[in-house]
């Protein structure tokens, strides 16, 4: 009976604590959270993320390049919603002002400044080279003719103007035939050898050899008389558009305000008051640029008084005066030539065809297209040195029905030229054309209802380079053909264990094919409307030794079509023939045609490939 007694003692005791835990601890809980949010509350109102009803505006102060700055970042054109809002010009226009020297400096800058240094003579702008000619020369005593029997000209020009235009020696150049005597060879006359310069090319740009000449180049001659004549006429303009408003005001404080402009004759009629009201008239006029003119109006009679007030006669407007000597200094900008130039083009394609329970019948399909490449430019004017280089990768795949996923793309190629000036529109060059593949390739047939796969082509088996040395002719900036006299094509086969070469033209018991020929390739980008371009590279190649009539085509066409500023329609044809890429000639049923020795009949043939796709374009 105790140990029950205690046993409640101890019981009730635990429950009354576990009451009063349960009274106190949301009332504590409750005053920790009333502290905790005042405290972050006063925090946030004292950082200023928080503002209160009494918080005040703080005092704004920019001092004039902070002024700049800031207007210079607000005028940025995402920040508007119309680019031509006049608040934005205005800014615009108030920002230049004050970010640039005053008008008067630059136009005393302008009229004093030397354009005849930044002339450039015409002959400068062409080629030239000696043409060597056989002249006669005759004997003037024995073949003077009577003026009476030549028709009444003053000057007889020679009837081939082309043949005159090339004469620019000063000598050659002045050369007519008078009136009073013209010059007939006799018998006794010889053939002398005379020298005529001759113009052989244009040149697109042409700098000075003035160590202060400020612009790179020229494109054409008499830039900087046409230089000079705009400026003349924009400074000739802005004194007529030249304009100010001046303010008069008198003892009434009437203010009337006048504006001077150069371009009209302008008068106002003004009174003029003393402090008896008594007012005469005066004409204020616009007598010219910064010019005011005061003219008092006829009929008018007034007595001067004996005694005037003495003005202050030391009175000056303070004007700073400036210091014009540092804007006529000419510092050379030094510009660094950017001799090479990098580009990327990725076009990526998807096509999918699902099908489920469709009683018109089909194949599932699944394909993807990925298309990289890499240019790199070189330029170099002043060496006459000029390269042009890109690198391609392209690889397709494709999955039909319950057939797995197979390759039906792999290009791995690079194409790489070197040019020197030569003359007119022609260069030297020395080119190299690699081509390859990346992944393992097969072809696939039925054998006994079975799908067998056989490998025909893996990474650099087969791999093909084309080394040539010739001419490069470019007619425009779109189009250039390259004609190489001596030319080398390998072709190379590392496994030949799995791999059967003689596909490729490889004789059985080599791993390589050596030709030396001729090749041509061709190529011309045409832009027929402003989204859409056609790209074609052409490649010739004609072996000297073995069949040189029989001529290798590899000419590869791309139609893209710029549909917005992400997607293309894409359009890819590849048409190949290689007289050393032979394939079994099959019968009506599909099966190989024998010799009469029994082995496979091959023979050379097309190859052509076409794909039609949207793809997603990437260019950086």
């Amino acid at each position: 009976m105790k140990k029950i007694y205690v046993m409640i003692r101890i019981t009730g005791r635990f429950v009354i604590t576990v009451f009063v835990l349960l009274i106190a601890l949301p009332v504590i809980a409750q005053n920790d959270t009333l502290k905790t949010s005042t405290e972050i509350i006063d925090s946030l109102q004292r950082s200023g993320l928080i503002f209160s009803d009494l918080h005040k505006r703080p005092d704004i102060s920019l001092n004039t390049d902070q002024a700049i700055l800031f207007l210079e970042k607000r005028l940025q054109q995402h920040y508007w919603n119309n680019a031509n809002d006049p608040l934005r010009k205005a800014l615009s226009q108030l920002v230049f002002q004050a970010s640039n020297p005053p008008y008067d400096s630059s136009e005393v800058f302008l009229k004093k400044y030397p354009f005849d240094s930044l002339m450039v003579s015409w002959d400068k702008f062409y080629i030239w080279e000696p043409l060597r000619l056989k002249m006669p020369s005759a004997t003037p005593e024995k073949s003077e003719v009577p003026v009476d029997t030549i028709s009444p000209v003053d000057t007889i020009s020679p009837a081939d103007t082309t043949f005159a235009a090339l004469l620019s020696d000063s000598s050659m150049a002045n050369l007519s035939l008078k009136r009073d005597t013209l010059i007939i060879p006799s018998e006794e006359s010889d053939l002398r050898d005379t020298s005529i310069l001759v113009i052989i090319d244009t040149l697109k740009q042409v700098t000075s050899a003035n160590p202060l000449f400020p612009f790179r180049y020229y494109e054409y001659p008499y830039q900087g008389d046409s230089l000079e004549v705009a400026v003349n006429s924009l400074l000739k303009y802005m004194e007529e558009r030249d304009s100010s408003i001046i303010r008069f005001t008198g003892r009434t404080n009437v203010i009337t305000p006048f504006w001077i402009n150069s371009s009209r004759d302008y008068m106002a009629r003004y009174w003029l008051s003393n402090e008896f009201d008594d007012s005469v008239t005066v004409w204020i006029g616009d007598a010219g640029r910064n010019t005011i003119g005061l003219y008092l109006e006829q009929g008018i009679n007034f007595k001067r008084p004996t005694r005037q007030e003495t003005t202050n006669t030391e009175a000056r407007i303070n004007v700073e005066k400036q210091d014009k000597s540092k804007l006529l200094e000419l510092q050379r900008v030094v510009v660094k030539q950017q001799y090479w130039k990098y580009r990327t083009e990725t076009n990526l394609a998807f096509s999918q065809t699902s099908l489920f329970n469709w009683v018109k019948g089909g194949e599932k399909s699944l394909s993807s297209l990925l298309d990289v490449t890499g240019y790199v430019d070189y330029n170099n004017k002043q060496k006459k040195i000029s390269s042009n280089n890109f690198a391609r990768i392209k690889l397709g795949f494709l999955a039909t029905g319950d057939n797995p996923i197979r390759k039906n793309t792999d290009i791995f190629e690079t194409n790489s030229k070197v040019n020197h000036k030569a003359f007119g529109k022609f260069d030297f060059s020395a080119i190299m054309l690699f081509k390859t593949q990346l992944l393992p390739g097969y072809t696939y047939s039925k054998v006994k209802d079975r799908d067998t796969a056989i490998l025909v082509s893996k990474i650099f088996n087969p791999a093909t380079i084309t080394l040539g040395f010739g001419l490069d002719y470019k007619p425009n900036a779109q189009t250039s053909i390259n004609f190489s006299p001596l030319s080398y094509k390998g072709t190379f086969m590392t496994d030949t264990i799995r791999l059967d070469q003689t596909k490729y033209g490889i004789p059985a018991n080599r791993k390589s094919l050596h030709e030396p020929g001729v090749s041509l390739n061709v190529s011309h980008n045409w832009k027929p409307l402003k989204s859409v371009a056609v790209t074609n590279r052409l490649s010739l190649f004609t072996n000297y030794v073995n069949n040189p009539q029989n001529v290798d085509i590899d000419w590869e066409m791309i139609l893209t079509a710029n549909l917005n500023w992400f997607t293309d329609l894409r359009v890819n044809t590849h048409f190949i023939f290689d007289d050393d890429t032979k394939t079994p000639v099959l019968d009506d049923e599909n099966k190989p045609v024998l010799r009469p020795d029994g082995s496979v009949k091959k023979t050379a043939r097309i190859q052509f490939k076409e794909m039609i796709g949207l793809t997603l374009a990437f260019r950086f």
